[in-house]
């Protein structure tokens, strides 16, 4: 299909980056002197224009109406913002829903392109030339057509279209608006389905760095639940939520690099999961060093990772070789606890939890 084979620059759009993330390549970001103020700069700047974005949205769609990506749901506008689609990455529902006047063709042509649409990292590699179809879509075994089968190529990507808009086209009311969807559901096993995909990458940064693999994974799916489109308002980006100018920054100055890594680098899952390992390694070797037990180091790692290195240490004591020596004297346990009930930030005290909880089952 023509259409199918003509949408890179659809895709580009994705990639710049995907959704709201779009708006993120707007976002001023020198590559030196970076410092807090810079950093604050950027992030008011993002919140500016996804404040600009969803004003856009709601004037369209609605007040009840505005949906903008995020860690977790993949949101892509198209047809001048009157057709989306959202994949919620936790509920495994994919909803491709239209305002316009057409919403066949809108509704048959989204879902297509949403059906074939690649692999982050082979959208970045191909951003100035024709995409290759020849790959595996991302949401290939992800979900599969009426007659149980994964959706690979055009034509059965288009003829389940069909499918959908034939006979399971629903509309809805939001205020004076009518709004025409498809709902998909994605297989059972959709977090497994994508967590495949990215454990080669994991074993080897997990050996490079010397980091638990188990603990790589669990922080994935905490961060992102294995959507390696995942955005944040934070300016977060990939699948373990990694910062420009913060992780991205501290790393580049370890490695000899002046600046920081480009969004499209961090959207690379390849260079994301490396980098989001690396991250741990210092967190354990440098931010942290002196932990001795290997239990209460990865407590303190986990919350490090969500919150930073200080807050953890001042969990414990203001100074930080008093603070090293009070966790020495604990058990883990105790420096679990102690976390999940002291911390000061109690969106870490269950990061801490929630990590811990996959790494246990």
């Amino acid at each position: 299909m023509t259409q199918i084979r003509n949408l890179k620059s659809r895709y580009i759009k994705i990639v710049s980056l995907l959704g709201i993330s779009a708006l993120l390549a707007a976002c001023p970001s020198s590559h030196n002197d970076i410092d807090k103020p810079v950093y604050i700069k950027n992030t008011n700047a993002l919140n500016i224009l996804i404040n600009q974005y969803a004003n856009n949205i709601e004037q369209i769609w609605g007040p009840h109406e505005v949906l903008i990506a995020g860690p977790k749901d993949y949101v892509q506008y198209s047809n001048d913002l009157l057709t989306r689609v959202h994949i919620n990455f936790v509920s495994g529902q994919l909803a491709i829903e239209t305002l316009s006047e057409d919403p066949t063709k809108q509704l048959k042509s989204a879902i297509v392109t949403t059906l074939l649409m690649p692999e982050p990292e082979d959208i970045i590699k191909q951003s100035d030339s024709p995409l290759d179809n020849t790959k595996e879509p991302f949401l290939y075994k992800q979900i599969l057509d009426e007659n149980g089968e994964p959706i690979r190529w055009d034509w059965r990507a288009a003829h389940f279209a069909d499918y959908l808009v034939e006979n399971q086209l629903h509309t809805r009311k939001s205020g004076d608006k009518q709004i025409s969807y498809v709902k998909i559901n994605l297989v059972p096993d959709h977090v497994n389905e994508r967590a495949h995909k990215f454990i080669p990458l994991v074993r080897q940064s997990a050996h490079e760095y010397q980091i638990d693999e188990r603990l790589i994974l669990a922080i994935i799916q905490v961060e992102s639940n294995y959507n390696p489109f995942a955005v944040s308002r934070s300016d977060a980006l990939g699948l373990m939520q990694l910062q420009q100018h913060t992780a991205g920054r501290d790393l580049y100055h370890r490695w000899g690099k002046s600046g920081e890594p480009s969004k499209s680098y961090l959207l690379d899952p390849k260079n994301n999961i490396r980098m989001g390992s690396a991250y741990l390694a210092l967190i354990r070797d440098s931010y942290l060093k002196g932990i001795k037990n290997p239990i209460s180091m990865r407590y303190a790692m986990i919350c490090a990772y969500n919150g930073g290195a200080g807050s953890v240490l001042t969990t414990f004591s203001k100074d930080r070789v008093k603070a090293i020596d009070v966790i020495n004297r604990m058990s883990p346990e105790q420096v679990y606890k102690k976390l999940i009930t002291s911390h000061a930030s109690q969106e870490s005290r269950n990061y801490l939890i929630k990590v811990n909880q996959i790494l246990t089952k």
